[in-house]
């Protein structure tokens, strides 16, 4: 039976490979902080990492995730401690919250492919993902504050 590493554990799938991987993760493992947006990759609320790129989850189907590794908002930090987790705590980011597991996973594989991203590169790699608050200036800084404590 075919596996999925998922926040470091191996999952077996037996299901339709042209699954999206968003469903798997949250009807299959019940993985539920990965949200449903748009459907059509284009809000970045379903945003996981596969082999630590940020890839929408909407878009990605099962059967090119096997054989790799996936991280789900639950997988980041068991603790909740990742850098760009601790300062979106710290700087207040969200308002309705929705599409933060997205950002924040954007935000993560941003700041482990570059550890010190300039304004510029944050704007450029953050803005497919849509926040319907309006929250983009404290993403913006909240980015900046964790790119600092990496």
């Amino acid at each position: 039976m075919p596996t999925i590493s998922i926040n470091g554990e191996n999952k077996n799938f037996s299901g339709d490979p042209d699954m999206p991987l968003l469903w798997f993760v949250r009807d299959g493992l019940n993985l539920t902080g990965t949200k449903f947006g748009c459907g059509a990759g284009v809000c970045g609320a379903c945003t996981v990492h596969v082999d630590g790129v940020a890839v929408r989850s909407c878009q990605t189907t099962v059967g090119q995730a096997l054989g790799k590794t996936v991280t789900t908002i639950e997988g980041l930090s068991t603790t909740g401690d990742h850098p760009v987790q601790r300062a979106w705590r710290q700087l207040n980011v969200p308002q309705c919250g929705f599409c933060q597991a997205g950002q924040i996973m954007q935000a993560a594989a941003l700041i482990a492919k570059n550890p010190d991203p300039s304004d510029a590169q944050i704007v450029e790699v953050m803005d497919g993902n849509i926040c319907r608050c309006g929250c983009y200036q404290r993403i913006h800084e909240a980015i900046r504050l964790a790119a600092g404590g990496v």
